[in-house]
């Protein structure tokens, strides 16, 4: 995979071209991996392929190596902007419009993903993970030995988004069935009681509410397993200030489409009652 290039990034090959530095080690992958960069007067070089220094480099934007230049991992589509940002952790979040899909404030994304796919026990089992965004649910399954995960994401610029991302699974990765479509609408398709687990982290309610609503919530009861477990991730709303209690009616809903609940973290983990 090509470079990938930050602030810091750019900030340590000026530094060491400006020092006489001949080399130093870095990461171009956003943390995954250390490389040795070499260090020219007009280029920096990878593997023998170089590289021109960046004319500008922004906080809180991953640049992508085009062919010719590097550009920012960005792109206009129908909600706004989508957009690459990095974190401290290295796994980077994407906003959507200027709103941050993943926590970062506090916590490795790609860490609190993990903890989340942990309390559905994907070993051995089939998930549904419904909304896909950079993917890091699924690659946490794989690497908790899922089955199998069909995923869905019906934002065509965030397939993009993960396609550049070290810390997405490849669309080839194994058990992975990757679609592009609205899992609100396509989950009637989907065959009942096919499921062991669900991950569900849809975006804020206020620009998804069909994927809080009872309908969707009883096709979930519907396609999951008898005793099967789901994660829904609801956030941490001030009820104080937004005049709502997102989890407990998601719980409430929950309840009447057949689901057990208790509130964990920032979501509600339910299990099908049998």
């Amino acid at each position: 995979m090509p470079p990938l290039l930050t602030l810091p990034l750019h900030e340590a090959l000026l530094s060491a071209r400006g020092a006489g530095a001949v080399a130093i080690e870095a990461s171009i992958d956003l943390g995954r991996s250390t490389r040795t960069i070499a260090i020219g007067a007009d280029t920096w070089s990878v593997d023998g392929v170089a590289y021109p220094y960046a004319q500008r480099c922004k906080e809180r934007t991953v640049y992508h190596w085009s062919g010719e230049r590097f550009e920012p991992v960005s792109r206009f589509g129908d909600g706004g902007l989508i957009k690459l940002v990095p974190t401290d952790w290295g796994p980077p979040t994407f906003e959507n419009d200027g709103i941050k899909m993943l926590p970062t404030a506090k916590v490795d994304p790609f860490e609190d993903a993990a903890r989340k796919v942990a309390l559905v026990e994907p070993a051995g089992k089939t998930i549904l993970d419904t909304c896909g965004g950079l993917g890091y649910f699924t690659q946490c399954c794989i690497a908790r030995g899922a089955r199998r995960i069909v995923s869905y994401e019906k934002n065509p610029d965030v397939l993009w988004l993960r396609g550049l991302n070290p810390w997405s699974p490849t669309a080839d990765a194994p058990g992975l069935e990757l679609h592009e479509g609205d899992v609100a609408t396509l989950i009637a398709d989907l065959p009942s009681a096919s499921f062991d687990a669900v991950l569900h982290d849809p975006p804020r309610f206020g620009i998804a509410g069909d994927l809080y609503s009872q309908r969707f919530y009883d096709e979930l009861a519907r396609v999951l397993r008898p005793r099967g477990l789901l994660f829904h991730y609801t956030g941490t709303p001030n009820s104080l200030t937004s005049g709502r209690d997102v989890p407990r009616e998601v719980s409430t809903r929950l309840h009447k489409s057949g689901f057990t609940t208790e509130r964990n973290g920032d979501g509600v983990l339910a299990r099908r009652r049998a």
